[in-house]
């Protein structure tokens, strides 16, 4: 909506009375909104504006801006919180994962599509058809867009996420958000922003350094010198005061991958995969007397049983050699080359049924704890790990396809990047439209299979590449 620049018509201080009737308007628009946290987004003195403008489409929108900043739109009588009102308040729309690339393009004007939604281990927050919902990016909790979904929770599954998912309103770095602003960090006990420089060398203190320092020495942590008018100076720092030594950086460790679950983090599991198989046209006479349509999705077993219920009850077996298979009409346009329609009369019980799997289309089921089975056409793809040579003839490792089992690549990047103590990188895989790649200086292979096998604890037959480890030298 705000992909292109807007004219403006007006743009006032807000009356007494309108902001009552605001504040009124956003409570009963946002119900998990606390009176405290109504009052906090439309204060009662500061400075609040309405401004009416006109999009490029034509569409007629009340933007409502606080110290500059949009705060909330209306649109057809319908109030709408900006990206930046969801940076205070992210937990005020249900809120959906997509790739960092994809950012670019929703800026640009386009809708988020399905296929690039990121469906985390605790699956997809339910939301009904129409209903309003924020989009964040992997690796970052905070909104960077809000949209109407285009169908519900229920029908993006059964979708397979196919299709146009959400109706993009509006995105961080669009025309509606101001240029040059800075956030302030009101939430921190002194208010507003610290010095950005630090404290090392005599630097010019704003108020609210100053105050943060003098509570430090008065803690008696540090020590200040005034140098000058607004010019102060941390002259020494007690290292041995409780509260320096008792300040502990959490050790990371890969349980710290989270999913949200019923309101609460939850540590990362590794999800269940089975092979399926699916029924083309081609097959759905062998299948249709099981009760098995075209498309449907079956395990090996199943398809196995099936197949032996067809032979059993058509009397296909062979009366002289109960290992051989007669083949009628069905099982000849099913599972028999062009060229062997003439010439094969029987078949081997493993040769007819391995013949059946492969005539099959490949599908797979993916079940998160927690989340209803995901059913995808095709093979999944193994998480690949691979070796590079740089410049310099140095090596780096490559890790793909971590998505496919609800991982985090920047989430695993940093992982690798604590216990490798090595610099990781995260970056588009050449030639695919998404998806991601960890890069990890060196050969780390050792450290990727402790992490994914060990402490993710997904099985050995979902990964490739693990054989490539250096091996121990010899002592």
């Amino acid at each position: 909506m705000f992909s292109k620049a807007f004219r403006v018509k007006s743009n006032t201080a807000i009356k007494g009375s309108d902001r009552r009737k605001l504040r009124a308007d956003v409570t009963a628009a946002f119900a998990t909104l606390g009176t405290d946290q109504v009052s906090e987004l439309i204060p009662g003195k500061e400075e609040l504006n309405i401004v009416k403008l006109y999009t490029h489409k034509g569409d007629a929108v009340t933007a409502y801006t606080s110290a500059g900043n949009p705060i909330l739109f209306e649109l057809e009588k319908n109030l709408y919180p900006t990206v930046y009102t969801l940076w205070s308040y992210p937990d005020l729309l249900p809120t959906f994962t997509t790739w960092p690339l994809v950012l670019e393009k929703l800026v640009g004007g386009a809708d988020l599509m399905l296929p690039g939604l990121v469906v985390p281990p605790a699956g997809l927050p339910r939301v009904q058809k129409g209903e309003l919902c924020a989009i964040a990016l992997v690796g970052n909790r905070a909104p960077v867009a809000i949209g109407v979904a285009a169908m519900s929770t229920a029908e993006m599954l059964a979708a397979g996420l196919k299709g146009r998912g959400f109706s993009v309103l509006h995105t961080y770095q669009d025309h509606l958000c101001p240029e040059g602003q800075q956030l302030d960090i009101k939430k921190s006990s002194y208010k507003k922003r610290l010095c950005a420089r630090g404290v090392r060398g005599p630097c010019p203190a704003p108020p609210q350094l100053s105050k943060f320092l003098q509570h430090m020495q008065q803690e008696e942590i540090v020590q200040v010198k005034e140098l000058s008018r607004g010019v102060e100076s941390v002259v020494a720092v007690d290292w041995k005061h409780p509260s320096i030594t008792s300040f502990v950086i959490p050790e990371p460790s890969p349980a710290s991958q989270t999913v949200q679950e019923g309101g609460r983090e939850q540590p990362y599991r590794a999800p269940d995969v089975k092979a399926l198989y699916c029924v083309p046209a081609s097959m759905t006479l062998l299948f249709r007397e099981s009760g098995h349509r075209k498309g449907s999705a079956l395990e090996a077993s199943e398809v196995r049983a099936t197949v032996i219920d067809y032979v059993k009850k058509n009397d296909l077996v062979d009366a002289d050699n109960k290992n051989l298979v007669k083949l009628d009409p069905v099982l000849c346009d099913c599972i028999l080359e062009k060229n062997e329609q003439h010439t094969v009369l029987k078949l081997p019980w493993d040769n007819l049924l391995s013949r059946c799997l492969e005539k099959l289309q490949p599908a797979y089921q993916v079940t998160f704890p927690g989340q209803e089975p995901l059913v995808k056409k095709g093979k999944i793809c193994p998480i690949d790990i691979s070796l590079a040579q740089r410049t310099y003839n140095k090596k780096v490792t490559v890790v793909r396809n971590l998505e496919a089992y609800g991982l985090d690549p920047s989430s695993v990047a940093s992982a690798l990047q604590q216990r490798c103590h090595a610099s990781t990188t995260v970056t588009p895989v050449p030639g695919a439209k998404d998806g991601l790649q960890v890069q990890i200086q060196g050969n780390q292979i050792h450290h990727l299979g402790r992490l994914l096998l060990e402490e993710f604890g997904l099985p050995r037959k979902h990964i490739q590449g693990l054989e490539k480890a250096p091996r121990p030298g010899k002592k």
